[in-house]
């Protein structure tokens, strides 16, 4: 971060001088005061309309500021974080300062590495044995047989911590101290903590054994998933929704190759030849409300579509989001084929190294 970081009284030469060690990187300098408040961004471009304007390259960065600059700070209710970062990525912003109290910068933020800070935990549900893909899962977990060089749940830590989730956890049982050995160093600056089922607990009851706050939501998902789901949108259309669950849904299209009849008793009333039926799968990535998943028992098996269904039975609101994207369940063989062929050719799944 103090790459990008000058003092007001730096000179103009030594600004030039820093801006192009940052060659191939963000090039803004953040200017602060004596006492560590920023005052203004600089540019090269600034530099350049200010010696257009008579400044000399011994006058100080304070010459040629921008003070006009965006910022976030630490104590921004979450949703007008999200929207001061999403203004800033509509304006081609790279580079968001966040602010604490006295204007001093906790960070630096690249909006191409990390575009959102979403209040999320996150659970990576690890536990299963991968039957369907043995030979090849019966000395590696699932989650880290490799897809296009990297294990399939590297994929989903770097979106994770590409929307700012650093709070995360992944729930092992089959094979479990590999999994642990690979999470014993953090992942895309990630410290990901592991926790055991001792016995099975089904598709979400897992989640119990992780600690969570009383309020606040958390996004589960299975670990061993492909997908570039847009986890912000999926954020905002929980929030915006008021839900205390939100579903990722797939669509699926089911082609019946015969004509329908349209009955009324024993008469027909019309045929509709080869109709085409489109419905939403359940993709296997959830936000609930923590208050959803306290109510999980550490000591009872529980699926995620039984929480779901129990949800819906007791008038809690249960929202759905359309993944628009990749989504691929490796659970086959074939899946696997799949994915590895379309690593070939689609590098929006990668994060950057």
């Amino acid at each position: 971060m103090n790459r990008h970081i000058i003092n007001c009284h730096a000179t103009i030469i030594q600004a030039l001088r820093r801006l192009n060690e940052l060659s191939g990187d963000v090039m803004t300098l953040a200017v602060t005061d004596d006492n560590g408040v920023m005052t203004g961004t600089v540019t090269d471009g600034d530099i350049r309309r200010g010696m257009l304007n008579g400044v000399t390259m011994d006058e100080s960065v304070a010459s040629v500021l921008h003070t006009d600059f965006k910022a976030i700070r630490t104590d921004m209710h979450p949703m007008a974080r999200l929207e001061a970062m999403r203004n800033a990525r509509g304006r081609s912003i790279r580079l968001l300062p966040e602010l604490n109290h006295r204007g001093e910068i906790v960070r630096l933020i690249d909006l191409a590495d990390t575009p959102t800070l979403l209040p999320l935990s996150a659970i990576l549900m690890a536990g299963g044995k991968g039957e369907r893909l043995r030979p090849i899962t019966l000395s590696t977990p699932k989650p880290l047989l490799k897809v296009g060089g990297r294990p399939i749940i590297d994929y989903n830590i770097g979106n994770l911590a590409r929307c700012g989730i650093s709070d995360v956890w992944v729930t092992t049982r089959y094979l479990a101290s590999q999994i642990k050995e690979y999470f014993a160093v953090p992942r895309h600056g990630i410290t990901v903590k592991c926790v055991e089922e001792e016995k099975p607990l089904g598709t979400i009851g897992a989640a119990a054994l992780v600690p969570r706050s009383p309020e606040g939501d958390t996004l589960v998902m299975n670990s061993d998933l492909l997908t570039t789901i847009n986890i912000e949108g999926m954020y905002l259309r929980h929030v915006s929704e008021n839900a205390d669950i939100t579903v990722a849904a797939i669509p699926y299209v089911v082609s019946v190759p015969y004509a329908i009849l349209s009955t009324d008793g024993v008469r027909v009333k019309a045929l509709e030849e080869k109709p085409t039926y489109s419905h939403f799968a359940n993709a296997g990535i959830y936000i609930f409300s923590n208050r959803v998943l306290n109510a999980l028992s550490p000591d009872e098996r529980t699926d995620a579509t039984d929480l779901i269904e129990a949800a819906i039975k007791e008038g809690m609101t249960v929202a759905y989001y359309p993944v628009n994207g990749t989504w691929i369940d490796i659970g086959s063989h074939a899946d696997f084929r799949h994915a590895e062929e379309l690593m070939k050719h689609h590098r929006s799944l990668t994060n950057h190294e």
